[in-house]
């Protein structure tokens, strides 16, 4: 925690100082002539600290961070705040900001001018995007959105060993690798990437006075798995919305090629599998996703949920039907979803539970099982039902905006590897 010294105390040295100097002046006038103050404004006072609207030099600032379970009524308690006090601002916060979605780690601002007294302000920063004023004498509390600039970026690379982690060794943005994954999720199966596979994105980043805050619309996505192009382009009007290929058709298939992000695949489908915990061969009629304990685990697309249950092998478990002819199921869940059970209708890509090591498990992950007309087959080898293609009569608007799209795409200098990166310094340090 750290507390700043308001600029009262300041103001009244330099006024004493001012007046013990005018004294010494009249007495040592036979010696010093022609020096006087005009006014006390022509003393170097301070520059104003300005910051959420406020002059900090014109309080006892408090700032620190959200420690956890701490509440806010413990804050305010701190600072003389009282507990009918604290009732009502967290009442009047309700259509502006719930004062329980505190977050651990974040940061807030305590303003008063006269520390024996209760608090002034209490200043909370929920993003770099934003900020809740609590008014504490006058029982208030707005909130405000930070002035964000867009900048228009390009990123390019060479997978050394996945799309996110190569993104992170090449000091590019979690953001934008979750955004690439989402605009391509239904064409590339992330979980087969391979080294020297390459990737490009066309996109925003967002900065607050100066200062990077993260990453806004991705506008094109390519990515080469395998020697395949696959082109996500972003196309939005009054009919559509969503990220298309090069013939127009929407990204945004049925299914998305898997329920986790960020994995890899443990164990295949393969009906000769030795089951590590049976000590036995046992058909494996299914892909296990490794994953952290916690990781998000996504609905593959709509559907009816028809069991949320736990047995013994499965641990807890999901299984949707989507329609006459699919269903899918998750096993090892760590738990459910918020509101997961049977008779729930999900969505594409809705929370259904997160990755735990449940029932006949050796670690964290999920084992993904698709059934086909009542039958359970390998997902990755089959051809799912395509979403409806983009309308004729739209296809000449998208085209420009393809091509433009395309053009901004293909001029991108392809990034060489971090290990290249390395490789290329020695070279430079060791040449001649």
């Amino acid at each position: 925690m750290t507390t700043f010294t308001s600029s009262r105390a300041i103001r009244n040295t330099l006024v004493f100082l001012a007046v013990a100097l005018v004294s010494l002046i009249i007495s040592s006038s036979a010696r010093i002539k022609d020096i006087h103050i005009d006014t006390l404004s022509e003393l170097p006072f301070p520059e104003k600290n300005l910051r959420f609207g406020f002059n900090l030099n014109d309080y006892n600032a408090t700032e620190a961070l959200i420690e956890p379970n701490q509440f806010l009524a413990e804050i305010l308690l701190n600072h003389k705040v009282n507990y009918q006090t604290v009732a009502n601002l967290a009442e009047k916060a309700k259509p502006v900001f719930s004062v329980r979605a505190l977050r651990t780690g974040k940061p807030y601002l305590i303003l008063n001018q006269d520390t024996s007294t209760a608090a002034d302000y209490f200043i909370y920063e929920p993003s770099p995007l934003s900020f809740v004023v609590f008014d504490i004498k006058n029982q208030n509390v707005f909130k405000t959105e930070r002035e964000v600039t867009r900048v228009r970026k390009t990123a390019s690379g060479t997978i050394s060993s996945s799309l996110w982690q190569t993104m992170m060794d090449l000091e590019l943005d979690y953001e934008l690798a979750a955004k690439m994954e989402d605009a391509l999720a239904w064409s590339v199966s992330f979980h087969h990437v391979q080294n020297g596979d390459e990737f490009k994105a066309y996109y925003d980043e967002l900065y607050v006075e100066d200062q990077r805050v993260g990453v806004g619309e991705l506008y094109a996505a390519y990515f080469n798995n395998s020697n395949n192009d696959y082109y996500a382009l972003r196309y939005a009007n009054d009919k559509y919305d969503g990220y298309y290929d090069l013939e127009g058709r929407p990204m945004k298939k049925v299914f998305l090629k898997a329920p986790v992000k960020y994995t890899r695949i443990s164990s295949k489908y393969n009906r000769n599998r030795f089951h590590p915990v049976l000590r036995r061969v046992k058909a494996h009629l299914g892909t296990d996703y490794a994953a952290p304990y916690g990781t998000p685990i996504y609905a593959v697309a709509n559907g009816v949920v028809t069991k949320a249950s736990r047995t013994k092998g499965n641990g807890n478990y999901v299984k949707i039907r989507h329609d006459k002819i699919y269903e899918t199921q998750y096993l090892h869940m760590q738990g459910f979803g918020k509101g997961i059970g049977s008779g729930v209708q999900v969505k594409q890509g809705q929370v259904i539970g997160y990755v735990g090591s449940t029932g006949l498990a050796t670690g964290p992950h999920v084992c993904f099982r698709f059934w086909k007309n009542g039958k359970q087959v390998n997902h990755l080898n089959l051809n799912l039902p395509q979403p409806d293609p983009m309308a004729k009569e739209e296809l000449p608007r998208y085209f420009e905006v393809r091509d433009s799209l395309k053009l901004i795409l293909d001029q991108i200098d392809q990034m060489p590897t971090v290990a290249q990166l390395a490789q290329s310094e020695i070279v430079d340090v060791t040449a001649p």
